[in-house]
C-alpha cells in the first residue's frame, strides 16, 4: 500500500476511536476523557502503521519504541491527575455555554477535532515506518533520539516536580520556580514539542521526510498559541499574582537561564 493509502486507513481508525471515546464521555458526562487519550492515540496509530508498512526495521523499532514510551507515560499522567477530579474547567465553560446542545457538539468541537489532529501529526509516524532506506540508522535517527531524550526528561521531570509541589498544602497559591520550573515556565509543553521534533527527525532521514515538518510545526504552535502556554498563562495571572514576577525572570518556552536582580514569586 501507498503512504496515502496507509495514511488514510490511520485516519479511520482514529476517528473510531474518537467516536468511542465521545459515546463513553456521554455516559459520564465527562468530556475530559479525550485528554486521557491524546497520547495512546499516537500510540495506536503509529502501531497500526507498523503493522501496514515495509520500511528499515531499525527504524520503524526506534520510533515505535519512542512515541510508545512518550505515550504511556502522558496518558497514565493525565490519568492520575485527573482521577476522581471533575470535568476539566475549559469543557465545564462549553458545557454551560453550549447547554442541552453540548451532547451532539462536543463530539465537534472536542473529539472530531482532537482526533483530526492527532491524524495530521501522526505523519512523521508513518514516514519514517514506510520507506527501506535508509536500511540501518543514520545520524539523523541518532539526533532525534537525543532531541526526544531531551524533551522527555523536561516534559516527566517538569510533570512530576509539578505534581509533587501541587500535592503540599503549603504551597498553594504559590508558584513553583525551582527545578526545571526555573529555567522555563512551560517545561512539559516544551518538552512535549522536542519530543515531536525528535520524532520528525528520525522521519528526515528517510526519502522525502521533510514533507511531514507540519506536524512538529503544529504540535508546537498548538502547544505555544492555542491549548498550552497562552491558555495556562491567562487563567494563572488571574489565581496567582506573583505569577507576574514569575513571567519577567522565566523563559516562556524554551530553557534558559532565569533573569538576575528580580525577586522570587512566591
Amino acid at each position: 500500500m501507498t503512504f496515502a493509502q496507509i495514511y488514510l486507513i490511520g485516519l479511520g481508525v482514529v476517528l473510531v476511536m474518537m467516536v468511542l471515546l465521545w459515546v463513553a464521555s456521554l455516559i459520564l458526562k465527562n468530556a475530559s476523557i479525550v485528554d486521557i487519550f491524546w497520547g495512546p492515540g499516537f500510540i495506536l496509530a503509529g502501531w497500526l502503521y507498523f503493522a501496514l508498512t515495509d520500511g528499515a526495521m531499525p527504524r520503524k523499532l526506534l520510533i515505535m519504541a519512542l512515541v510508545t514510551i512518550w505515550g504511556l507515560r502522558l496518558g497514565g499522567y493525565i490519568l492520575y491527575r485527573n482521577f476522581g477530579k471533575p470535568e476539566d474547567f475549559r469543557y465545564a465553560k462549553w458545557r454551560a455555554e453550549h447547554g442541552s446542545a453540548w451532547w451532539w457538539q462536543s463530539f465537534f468541537q472536542v473529539f472530531l477535532l482532537q482526533g483530526v489532529l492527532l491524524w495530521i501529526i501522526s505523519a512523521p509516524l508513518l514516514k519514517a515506518q514506510a520507506d527501506p532506506t535508509p536500511a540501518s540508522l543514520t545520524a539523523l535517527d541518532f539526533a532525534g533520539l537525543g532531541v526526544w531524550a531531551i524533551g522527555f526528561f523536561f516534559e516527566a521531570v517538569g510533570d512530576f516536580q509539578l505534581a509533587r509541589f501541587k500535592a503540599n498544602p503549603a504551597n498553594k497559591g504559590k508558584v513553583l520556580d525551582s527545578g526545571v520550573w526555573r529555567y522555563t515556565r512551560h517545561p512539559n509543553y516544551f518538552g512535549d514539542a522536542a519530543q515531536w521534533w525528535g520524532f520528525f527527525l528520525i522521519a528526515l532521514g528517510t526519502p522525502l521526510g521533510i514533507l511531514t515538518v507540519f506536524s512538529p510545526i503544529l504540535m508546537t504552535v498548538l502547544l505555544v498559541r492555542v491549548s498550552g502556554v497562552a491558555l495556562l498563562e491567562k487563567t494563572l495571572k488571574e489565581e496567582k499574582p506573583h505569577y507576574r514576577d514569575y513571567i519577567e525572570r522565566t523563559s516562556a518556552f524554551i530553557p534558559w537561564f532565569p533573569k538576575r536582580g528580580l525577586g522570587k514569586g512566591k
